[in-house]
């Protein structure tokens, strides 16, 4: 046979061997493009996909600005919209980890849009990646709707839906061809050991990537500036606390409230991070003159230290949010006198440096009796983070609410009809006096106790003071209990009554008289708007006499 046949022979021959090849291919491809992802791996990819948008957001959040974070930003907004109701309901029923609660409910929710989007897509990736498209929209008016919203902060929200629809389609496309079989039943393309591999790798980086986040928030040093500033020492320090000031060995608080024992309520998802280099506090509005401070201007002047009670608007009857501390500051009257209060402004609006604000009646400010202050320092230390490091304002008599801006940055003269503040937009009272309360705290509710354990608890009436306290058993007749010393119109006292109790379930309940002659109302009142009201009663058990 001549050598061009035999070439004739070859290129046949591999053309023969080429065309199954080339059918198997096409035929591989046509699997790909046909199949569907198993429900598992659907819901894993969706849920994968959003953990890494919210793990990207974070980090480049903390490069931008804390409240950047998407996740974050959602969070602070949903605060922003709950029904008061929710609101209240969250407060009483998870106390000081509601924001934790709230967070973990998000996380949850978010994951199961993922899962969602995943189980949408198990044909085609468009379902998914319309979800997460919506969920970076989302995102984005919740980043860039925050009050303190910042030009480069769009950054986070974008970064994150980039990240998650590159993680969902990447992912999508892997599962897919990992689930085609061979001719010989191998997998063909990517293997599920190596989709496996891939998801691990994307969970892994969410979690550094969010770490990462977190940990950058924290690197403007404002711990270092706090602990740089050591003890705050007052030009004019409180008197010290009196003998019997408090009955704590009869299971009454102690008078001072150590600082990390101090109740926590607020709407901050993270804390604000602001060094007393950084700190600047402007004075406006319908005053003379216009004031700028910074913290070598504040702590220059004349520095007063006196223990105040704080009690905030979501305690229920017998709540846990209240607390005394020595505060160290210096007095707001000075400083408005200083700037020059016009004619008719009957509103201080100061607002926090993450933009919750806050209306004060001017007269209660400008009152010297009220000793209202701008605090640097509780109990000797510079201000705890958590509660408006490195300064917050304190007006004794008001709840917090509509008075206790932390972090405070601005103070604005103004008047209630032109301006409303955060709370006052959500139907809470425009002034809120504190009221005259009291709370038992031994026995506790349904505490087991002896036959002579007395009952003590404390009692609160700020700027007026309390002048009695009563305590009756079982329905009986008031009884007065004995009050500690006082410290001052504007602490709590304590209350202690003594007596032998018959074996069994009893209770009691207790009263208040404060110095003007008001004794509180057994009318139950919900805290919101402008606070709790009626009277505080536990259940207990005296426990056999011994000689019984």
């Amino acid at each position: 046979m001549s050598c061009v046949n035999l070439t004739v022979v070859s290129q046949f021959g591999l053309r023969l061997n080429r065309l199954p090849v080339r059918r198997r291919m096409l035929d591989i491809m046509k699997d790909v493009n046909t199949s569907r992802l198993s429900v598992p791996v659907a819901a894993f990819v969706g849920l994968l996909s959003v953990a890494a948008g919210l793990g990207v957001g974070h980090l480049v959040a903390g490069f931008v600005s804390p409240t950047a974070s998407p996740f974050l930003a959602v969070g602070g907004t949903a605060i922003d919209f709950t029904p008061i109701g929710v609101k209240d309901f969250a407060v009483r029923t998870f106390g000081t980890y509601d924001k934790t609660v709230l967070l973990l409910g998000m996380a949850v929710v978010i994951g199961l849009v993922g899962v969602a989007a995943g189980l949408m897509s198990r044909r085609s990736r468009t379902p998914g990646l319309v979800v997460i498209l919506l969920l970076g929209v989302v995102a984005a008016a919740a980043v860039l709707t925050r009050p303190n919203a910042g030009l480069l902060d769009f950054l986070a929200p974008l970064a994150a839906l980039i990240a998650s629809a590159g993680t969902f389609a990447v992912l999508h496309q892997r599962g897919r061809a990992s689930g085609v079989p061979a001719a010989d039943g191998a997998a063909v393309g990517v293997s599920r050991r190596q989709v496996l591999a891939g998801s691990a790798v994307v969970a892994a980086g969410a979690a550094i990537a969010a770490t990462g986040g977190h940990l950058l928030a924290r690197r403007g040093g404002v711990e270092a500036s706090r602990a740089a500033l050591g003890r705050i020492v007052p030009r004019v320090p409180a008197p010290p606390i009196p003998a019997g000031a408090d009955f704590a060995a009869d299971g009454s608080p102690t008078f001072i409230t150590p600082n990390p024992d101090f109740y926590r309520v607020d709407i901050n998802l993270t804390l604000p991070q602001l060094s007393t280099q950084d700190w600047r506090l402007r004075v406006h509005g319908m005053v003379d003159r216009e004031i700028t401070l910074n913290w070598a201007d504040l702590t220059s002047r004349t520095l007063i230290e006196r223990p105040v009670t704080m009690t905030c608007v979501s305690n229920e009857v017998g709540g846990p949010y209240i607390s005394t501390v020595n505060f160290t500051g210096v007095l707001v009257a000075d400083i408005l006198k200083e700037a020059g209060v016009a004619r008719g402004a009957d509103q201080v609006y100061t607002t926090s440096v993450d933009g919750w604000t806050c209306g004060t009646p001017t007269t209660t400010l400008l009152d010297p009796t009220r000793q209202a202050m701008l605090v640097i320092g509780m109990n000797g230390e510079p201000l705890p983070i958590e509660h408006g490091f490195p300064v917050r304002l304190l007006v004794p008599g008001l709840y917090g609410f509509v008075s206790g801006t932390k972090w405070i940055t601005d103070m604005e003269l103004t008047t209630f009809d032109a301006k409303r503040a955060y709370w006052l937009q959500r139907g809470w009272a425009q002034r809120a006096p504190i009221k005259t309360m009291s709370r038992i705290d031994s026995p506790g509710a349904f505490g087991k106790v002896g036959f002579d354990s007395p009952i003590t608890g404390i009692a609160w009436a700020q700027t007026k003071g309390i002048d009695k306290v009563e305590v009756r058993v079982d329905h009986g007749e008031w009884l007065p209990a004995e009050l500690s010393t006082e410290v001052n119109v504007d602490t709590w006292r304590m209350f202690r009554l003594r007596g032998r109790w018959e074996p069994g379930l009893h209770v009691a309940e207790v009263r208040a008289t404060d110095k003007t002659g008001y004794t509180q109302t057994a009318d139950r009142a919900a805290p919101i708007p402008d606070g709790a009201s009626g009277w505080h009663s536990v259940r207990f058990t005296v426990l056999p006499h011994p000689r019984s």
